[in-house]
């Protein structure tokens, strides 16, 4: 029988017991309860501590491959300018995996319209017109270049190509030009069309491409092909070599 001061002593030696128990097994992780471990109270994570979230990892950009030398058909000056140009207006050209040059310095009459792709440096040639105010005389070669509204002239320069729309001239897609040259391009509808006067067999019977009024006119059944390549965000390089 104990008396009432040792059933003091033994309630206290418990309490302390059953304390330290408990405290031992809160610094033990597998002893916490599965209803504190699915709560994940605050207290039992550090102060720093962020739980991890799951991100989808971006696929690296892609970056077209860079053709430094002329392909065969373009005459090099030209090429270097228009791989210049690109340079210079990178951050107005969405698109940098082809481009098309016109040759302004052949004859009508010559597939002097390419388009090449900086990949493997392949290149597709098509027929296309000049503007008759660049040739009043109908000579079948580009005389001069003109940015004014009117003259009715093919300017120089690069171009970005924009959007599609229809227009008097059927499907046409706009330009933006970005040079001094050809800057008014848009409020002077260069655009890039279809007309029956840029047929190849225009070429069989007179000798010559038709003129347009400043636009890059090519065949009817080429429109296609040439949109295709093209597309919207890629350069458009015209100039004289």
């Amino acid at each position: 029988m104990l008396d009432a001061g040792d059933e003091r002593a033994l309630s206290r030696r418990m309490m302390l017991k059953n304390g330290g128990l408990v405290a031992s097994m809160l610094m033990l992780p597998g002893t916490v309860s599965a209803a504190m471990r699915q709560g994940r109270p605050e207290s039992l994570l550090p102060r720093d501590f962020h739980a991890p979230v799951s991100r989808a990892v971006p696929p690296p950009a892609r970056v077209a491959a860079r053709v430094d030398v002329a392909p065969p058909g373009i005459e090099p000056r030209l090429f270097r300018r228009a791989m210049a140009a690109l340079e210079r207006h990178g951050d107005r050209i969405a698109k940098h995996d082809r481009i098309a040059i016109a040759d302004f310095s052949r004859a009508s009459s010559a597939a002097r319209f390419h388009f090449v792709d900086l990949h493997d440096g392949k290149v597709v040639s098509k027929l296309v017109s000049h503007g008759s105010g660049s040739d009043p005389d109908h000579t079948g070669f580009l005389q001069r270049f003109s940015n004014v509204d009117g003259s009715n002239a093919s300017c120089e320069g690069a171009f970005a190509t924009a959007d599609y729309y229809y227009g008097k001239h059927g499907r046409s897609q706009r330009l933006t030009g970005l040079d001094r040259t050809n800057d008014n391009a848009l409020s002077r509808a260069i655009v890039v069309h279809a007309a029956w006067y840029a047929n190849p067999d225009i070429v069989q019977t007179r000798g010559m491409l038709g003129r347009s009024q400043g636009c890059f006119a090519v065949g009817e059944q080429e429109l296609s092909e040439v949109f295709a390549r093209l597309g919207e965000g890629r350069m458009i390089y015209a100039a004289k070599a």
